[in-house]
């Protein structure tokens, strides 16, 4: 299995390299809750747009075109986004929050399987959660939510499944690296929230 796996990654082509380097930059400079990770998200995220196209997961293809649109106004958040004029700091949710984020969450997920299971969409159901789930997480971290953590340590798990299972090992690979990075993430932030 393992030596199959190398075979698998090594055989990829450069554009999956190039998106999966510069996604990486993107999560660890996010998780140290640095701005410079939005420019490395705009282009990761524009370039894993066309590969998911041909994987056949047209509900990430439209994630990936949402996360640059994200990219821009997290970088504008992040920079000079907070009421005071300052940089944005660190919050918290609260619980009734997060019951909102679940109804909207499956709401869209099974509203986005829904309308794909018409095309020659793979996984559909699987893909339109982990895309809706996405979507919302994606708004949190824009928000500096530190709660965002929970919900991409999820997302990412279950993506990185649905990755392997369409033959994006290196995606795959790579979403188990992220889940790895939430929980560096999480308590990076943790810190901040306490200062």
């Amino acid at each position: 299995m393992f030596p199959q796996l190398v075979q698998e990654i090594m055989a990829l082509g450069r554009l999956d390299w190039v998106v999966t380097l510069t996604a990486l930059v993107y999560v660890v400079l996010s998780a140290r809750n640095n701005a410079w990770c939005w420019p490395f998200g705009i282009v990761s995220c524009a370039l894993w747009a066309y590969v998911s196209y041909g994987y056949g997961l047209y509900s990430d293809v439209l994630l990936q075109v949402f996360y640059v649109a994200m990219g821009f106004w997290g970088l504008y958040n992040w920079q000079r986004g907070s009421e005071e004029g300052g940089v944005m700091r660190i919050s918290r949710m609260k619980k009734e929050d997060h019951l909102l984020y679940l109804v909207v969450g499956i709401a869209g997920g099974l509203l986005l399987g829904y309308l794909f299971s018409y095309t020659n969409a793979e996984a559909t159901y699987w893909d339109a959660f982990t895309t809706s789930f996405s979507v919302l997480a994606t708004i949190m971290l824009v928000r500096r939510q530190l709660e965002n953590w929970y919900y991409w340590f999820v997302v990412d798990l279950a993506y990185a499944g649905l990755y392997y299972s369409r033959g994006a090992v290196l995606f795959a690979l790579l979403m188990v690296i992220y889940t790895v990075i939430v929980v560096y993430a999480y308590y990076t932030w943790r810190k901040q929230v306490k200062e």
